[in-house]
């Protein structure tokens, strides 16, 4: 009987426990009831937990976030994609140039070249006005006295077991006289607006062997390695581009030591050192030295033009009184390391890197692996604390388990799959952002096959594809075609380049014209060869696989036998990709802001294990890679830029397909707070910038308790 009475009153109670529960639990629309904290804490979920947090040393996603918000640099880019100040209020970029005296030379008029002569000459033609521009841009000139230098210079040897491996012979230099300018700006002619007073041979054949000395013993391969290299350690004419920081007063890392000059020289130095095994250090290899004119100005000097060098300074600065190397020697210290830990002992292995202490506009908490990093806003920050108290980074590896994370209101933000867009779109209850990346899927031909050799064939297959149909049914509308190497959302691309047409009749009617014939199978036939290759990706991504399906399709419609295979990433890099073994091959890049594309497109980048693999080679092209990477002023760079984009567009090395369209989703009641001078406050819906960036006014957002009504 007591059973029968328990078994009639479970229904009841659980009815009752639900009933209040509903009562009780905070629904998604007031979930900072009981927990107003909620409201200024943001919670992101991330598919990967970080690796290592030092702006120097880190190179995955995850640890990329945490580090900028911890971390701050000397720049930064704007709404726009420009740099502007940070822990830098300012930054000037000038060059001083050297010209050396050539003892062997003669000037045009047949007089020997010597140092006071071609000072003096120099002199005289500016006077003159002889040189268009050149004396509004030299500030200053003079002869330096000869110097003796000492340059360790790479070489390959071979070795007793007969393999080759790297040496290195220290060469000594005589330096003579050199003709020193200070210039106002950075000029890549400069040298050749001197033409008309030192003659347009004056560069070449420089009698190195009067100035060399090379130690004896040296092989006679050794040697003539060392002398092909002198012309870039000791050059005739040498540009050393200039950046002169002025540093913001008044920065304190979050321990409360202030920031200064010799943090910024720390960094670079520390990136440089070889034990840290920093993944930075191609990005300063160009710089000559560093050096600290005062506490709030540092100086960087580069060793030749490369105008993207300045972007790196967008990095993170390293706190120096935490890591320099006392302050690593206290740390071996307190964890009693070995004396062979020690010998080894570099920043990689530091603690710091579990615990960072930057400038940024958030301070380091707690890092659990593999549940969650946490973060609380700098209270001292120079531009002012954040809006938002506390930020969360919580692993979470699985997509599903985001996005239901994100519905119950456990996170604050998710990035919708193509197919999920619509239905965020269509939902009042939040606020979704799509816009363009920095990336772009193209089909790329190997420019060495003879059947890809000619510009007009690889117009003709892509004239064949329609690429809205790649946007339509593998993106669902979420995506955009492009026409050219660089990111459509930058200045670098040229908007006025029209795509290439869909158009099957007019790709045959140009693989006509090339001799290609339709045979008795409806294959396009030559030479009584086939017009068939293979098309190639990687395992493991279904939008690259229906790429090749689609493109597949679309040329047998025209008669061209396209054959797919895809590969395990590892085999299909190693074996076919940094091999050059393959005929087509679909793929993506993400691209970066900078305008410079020498790994991807100039032709000295086209050997094996490189990343022009298509093997693109065109003269036009290198010279304007070069005077792009070269180029100081930003509106001449956007006008070399837009000249290489049309000579790519119209050669199509690849098939440029299409940019994806990247949708952030976030809480309606996520808003941008502006602070009025009479203490209320303001409330602004987010809204992307020029790049379709929304977290540039991250340090505005706040959760309010209701929904905003605009």
């Amino acid at each position: 009987m007591r059973l029968k009475r328990w078994l009639l009153l479970a229904p009841l109670l659980l009815t009752i426990f639900l009933l209040q529960s509903y009562f009780w639990v905070p629904t998604y629309e007031n979930q900072a009831t009981g927990n107003p904290k909620r409201l200024v804490t943001y919670i992101e979920g991330s598919s990967g937990d970080a690796k290592i947090l030092n702006p120097i040393l880190n190179a995955d996603s995850s640890s990329s976030t945490i580090v900028g918000y911890v971390f701050e640099g000397l720049l930064d880019l704007d709404e726009n994609l420009n740099l502007r100040g940070r822990l830098a209020t300012d930054w000037t970029i000038s060059e001083k140039a050297y010209l050396l005296v050539s003892p062997s030379n003669r000037f045009p008029d047949g007089t020997e070249v010597t140092g006071s002569e071609l000072l003096t000459r120099i002199q005289a033609a500016l006077n003159q006005k002889s040189f268009s521009g050149l004396a509004r841009n030299i500030k200053s000139l003079e002869v330096l006295t000869p110097t003796i230098r000492t340059q360790m210079v790479s070489i390959q040897e071979t070795g007793e077991d007969g393999k080759s491996k790297r040496g290195e012979v220290e060469v000594t230099f005589r330096v003579p006289e050199r003709v020193a300018f200070s210039l106002r700006e950075v000029d890549q002619d400069f040298f050749k607006k001197l033409v008309p007073v030192i003659g347009d041979r004056y560069l070449e054949n420089f009698p190195y062997e009067q100035f060399i000395e090379v130690p004896d013993g040296t092989s006679p391969d050794a040697r003539t390695q060392v002398f092909d290299q002198l012309p870039v350690f000791f050059p005739v004419a040498e540009h050393n581009p200039i950046i002169d920081f002025r540093l913001r007063k008044g920065v304190r890392f979050h321990d409360g030591h202030e920031f200064d000059a010799g943090d910024v020289k720390f960094t670079y130095e520390s990136i440089m050192n070889p034990k840290n095994l920093s993944p930075r250090t191609s990005d300063f290899e160009p710089i000559k030295m560093v050096q600290v004119l005062n506490p709030q100005t540092v100086r960087v000097v580069y060793k030749r033009l490369f105008s993207p060098a300045i972007n790196a300074w967008t990095m993170g600065v390293l706190p120096e009184h935490l890591l320099n190397q006392e302050a690593m020697n206290v740390e071996m210290e307190r964890r009693n390391l070995s004396e062979a830990a020690r010998k080894t002992f570099g920043m990689r292995a530091s603690q710091f890197n579990r615990a960072p202490i930057g400038s940024g506009r958030f301070r380091f908490v707690e890092w659990q692996g593999d549940e969650f990093i946490h973060l609380t806003r700098n209270e001292d920050y120079w531009e002012g604390p954040a809006e938002y108290h506390d930020y969360y980074m919580r692993i979470i590896p699985d997509l599903l388990t985001q996005e239901m994370e994100f519905r119950a209101g456990a996170v604050d933000y998710y990035g919708a799959q193509p197919h999920q867009v619509a239905r965020y779109k269509e939902d009042s209850t939040y606020q979704s952002f799509s816009s363009l990346g920095f990336g772009y899927t193209y089909i790329g031909y190997n420019n060495r096959r003879p059947l890809f050799a000619d510009p007009v064939v690889r117009r003709a297959l892509g004239m064949a594809i329609n690429v809205e149909d790649f946007i339509k049914y593998l993106l669902y509308g979420e995506g955009e075609q492009i026409t050219g190497p660089y990111p459509k959302n930058t200045q670098w691309y040229d908007h006025t380049i029209a795509p290439l047409p869909y158009d099957p009749e007019g790709a045959k009617k140009l693989l006509e014209e090339k001799g290609w014939r339709l045979n008795a199978d409806g294959w396009l036939e030559k030479d009584g060869k086939i017009f068939e290759f293979n098309l190639i990706t990687n395992s493991g991504n279904p939008i690259r696989k229906n790429v090749m399906t689609i493109a597949q399709n679309a040329w047998k419609k025209i008669g061209v036998k396209c054959n797919t295979q895809y590969f395990e990433w590892a085999v299909f890099l190693k074996d076919f990709v940094n091999a050059g073994a393959f005929d087509a091959v679909v793929l993506g890049w993400s691209m970066g802001i900078d305008p410079d594309l020498y790994q991807l497109w100039h032709s000295s980048q086209a050997g094996p294990q490189q990343l022009n693999f298509i093997g693109y080679k065109n003269r036009k092209a290198d010279n304007l890679i070069v005077r792009i990477r070269q180029e100081y002023d930003v509106e001449v760079q956007r006008k070399l830029a837009h000249r290489l984009h049309r000579l790519i567009a119209k050669e199509q090395p690849y098939t440029f397909l299409y940019a994806p369209l990247g949708t952030r989703v976030l809480d309606k009641k996520i808003v941008l707070v502006h602070r009025e001078k009479d203490g209320s406050e303001r409330y602004e819906k987010i809204y992307p910038t020029a790049s379709g960036e929304i977290g540039f006014y991250f340090h505005q957002w706040r959760k309010l308790e209701f929904t905003p009504d605009f």
